[in-house]
């Protein structure tokens, strides 16, 4: 008799793993988005929020350069209104300038002395690293000049605030046009990827480097208010309650270089600095905007830095300061300390938004700058006087690559 042939049956279990995805969020917040993610990570997990702070972080950071919105009862406590004496000043400074035949990156506290207004920018100065972290300059008679004699006094009153100008794109502009250019430059290579040339509103960010300079040459018909807070009142904020932020924030972060090379780069977006809390960071890197929408080859963001990056925005908005910021005016921020943002506006006739910006550092009086960020400044302020390009007209700023910033 043959031998009966028994049958066994495998089982094969076959697990799915599913390639991680972008989140559902955009440049713009959506507090409704936001308000639901976080309850749906309470959800999944009870114990979201309860972990201890990262090491090196403090329970709160303190210092004049905490504040809330709500602190600040008049403009007079942030403006300094530039007298008739210190007016002519500027323009004997101008003269003296053009009389030495120099490129404007020779613009400098040497080059365009102020022997009485000096010492008072100096000490304006401080108050961005030691003090509440803002002024404004009020008021230059912008229309009594010319576009080139604007960039030297821009530059000139700025080189006493900073003593170095940071390049802002990869040709060695030192000087950027803030405005709108969605009619002007619609066809440019890359379309527009940045709010900053649009209508639209900005949401909360930061700028590279330690300060930043905004001259208005023109305000908007309507809107356009400028917004700023405090990333210390921001971080004890979120230390109090919700410790898993802070360690998501001082976490490496999927930064998209909008096709360059290599794709992405990784960095945290909040750091400790000898007792500061420095956040750097700008969302659409992590959303993308407009026609520059977020790169799908690299890897995605999570839904805790989803959370993490709405938590930061709504914390800034809710403590945020409004500026009333006029033709003339000279805004200097420390965009280590504080975060900005900026209204949607319309424009007319009449009308056009038109800021002007430097990028600057008080090597004198800065902040240490954290490890993963001294990559950015050196490059960033590594740029000679004969390098250092004025551009008198708008343009949008391009990387390397051939993407806007």
């Amino acid at each position: 008799m043959a031998p009966t042939a028994t049958a066994t049956a495998t089982t094969t279990t076959t697990t799915v793993v599913r390639a991680p995805k972008q989140p559902d969020i955009e440049y713009h917040p959506d507090e409704a988005k936001y308000r639901a993610r976080v309850a749906r990570l309470f959800a999944e997990n009870p114990d979201h929020a309860n972990v201890p702070l990262p090491d090196g972080f403090p329970t709160q950071v303190s210092g004049p350069i905490v504040w809330e919105g709500k602190d600040w009862t008049s403009e007079d406590q942030w403006v300094y209104k530039l007298s008739p004496a210190e007016l002519q000043e500027i323009d004997d400074a101008l003269n003296h300038f053009k009389g030495l035949d120099k490129p404007m990156g020779y613009i400098g506290k040497d080059t365009f002395p102020l022997p009485t207004l000096s010492a008072t920018l100096k000490g304006l100065a401080h108050e961005l690293y030691s003090g509440r972290g803002f002024f404004v300059l009020r008021t230059l008679p912008i229309d009594t000049y010319s576009r080139a004699d604007i960039a030297i006094v821009y530059a000139g009153i700025s080189s006493h605030v900073g003593s170095a100008r940071g390049k802002q794109d990869a040709t060695g502009a030192v000087l950027s046009h803030i405005k709108d250019l969605s009619v002007s430059h619609a066809h440019e290579k890359g379309g527009i990827g940045n709010s900053a040339y649009t209508t639209d509103k900005q949401v909360f960010h930061t700028d590279v480097g330690d300060l930043i300079a905004l001259m208005a040459l023109q305000s908007a018909a309507e809107g356009g208010t400028s917004r700023i807070s405090s990333g210390g009142r921001v971080y004890n904020e979120l230390a109090a309650t919700r410790p898993d932020i802070i360690k998501t924030l001082s976490e490496p972060w999927p930064l998209d270089s909008f096709g360059g090379d290599p794709g992405y780069t990784l960095r945290p977006l909040l750091y400790h600095e000898d007792g500061h809390a420095i956040i750097q960071y700008s969302r659409r890197h992590f959303t993308g905007y407009g026609s520059q929408k977020r790169s799908p080859h690299i890897p995605p963001i999570t839904e805790e830095q989803a959370e993490a990056l709405d938590a930061v925005h709504f914390l800034a908005e809710k403590f945020s300061l409004g500026l009333n910021f006029q033709k003339g005016d000279i805004q200097y921020i420390n965009s280590l300390g504080l975060l900005h943002a900026r209204d949607a506006f319309r424009d007319d006739a009449e009308h056009t938004r038109h800021l002007i910006r430097l990028w600057l550092r008080n090597d004198e009086l800065a902040w240490p700058t954290p490890g993963p960020l001294k990559p950015i400044w050196n490059r960033l302020y590594a740029v000679g006087p004969e390098e250092q390009r004025f551009p008198l007209e708008p343009e949008i700023r391009r990387k390397e690559n051939g993407s806007t910033k």
